[in-house]
């Protein structure tokens, strides 16, 4: 009977040595924190763009590119003041069209179009502010801060409300996300203040 109760003392040291073992090897699981690549920025330097051919001049960063539009929505573009302002480091453009204005009803579409698009972006922004502009030559114009996940989070123009429109939207070659290209946009938008602020019809 000794020798029984022995075994069974025994066996379930045995036993519980075995469980000590497999629950002391187990590690605990940590999930890891989202993470996106990291981006280098470039140092800001700028300088001036002034197409002979077009009314208007104004500065731009020296790391980017400036490529002539010849497209829009799938239509030849004859305008050569229609640009892409292109960021290649970011996979992002500033696309800028010009329009030449003949008359107060053609102003007043542009900015009623203006409006509109911008307000396209209402199904996936958190919010939309208009922030109006005048820089130091007297260009008056408007700047949409886009918030969330839209496809163009900065959007402006500047008039004179008589003789000319230009307009400017940011897009990125990827799906909007705002958590990982936050960064991003608000490094390119103090680009695109500094744009507006040394903008000068000619």
């Amino acid at each position: 009977m000794t020798r029984i109760i022995q075994k069974n003392i025994f066996m379930y040291g045995l036993f519980i040595s075995f469980i000590g073992l497999v629950f002391s090897c187990e590690k605990a699981y940590t999930p890891k924190p989202k993470s996106y690549p990291r981006i280098e920025y470039p140092e800001r330097s700028y300088q001036v763009y002034s197409p002979p051919s077009c009314p208007f001049s104004f500065e731009i960063p020296t790391y980017a590119t400036v490529v002539h539009d010849s497209t829009f929505f799938s239509e030849k573009v004859e305008n050569p003041c229609w640009i892409n302002l292109v960021f290649k480091q970011f996979g992002g453009t500033i696309h800028v069209s010009y329009e030449d204005v003949q008359s107060k009803e053609q102003i007043a579409k542009l900015l009623d179009d203006a409006h509109t698009l911008t307000y396209k972006h209402t199904k996936k922004a958190e919010s939309i502010d208009p922030i109006e502009v005048k820089n130091k030559y007297g260009v008056r114009g408007l700047i949409y801060d886009v918030g969330g996940n839209a496809a163009s989070n900065i959007q402006f123009y500047v008039t004179d409300m008589d003789h000319h429109f230009l307009r400017g939207a940011l897009y990125f070659n990827t799906a909007p996300n705002i958590d990982s290209m936050g960064p991003v946009v608000d490094f390119v938008k103090k680009d695109m203040d500094h744009l507006i602020e040394t903008f000068q019809w000619k």
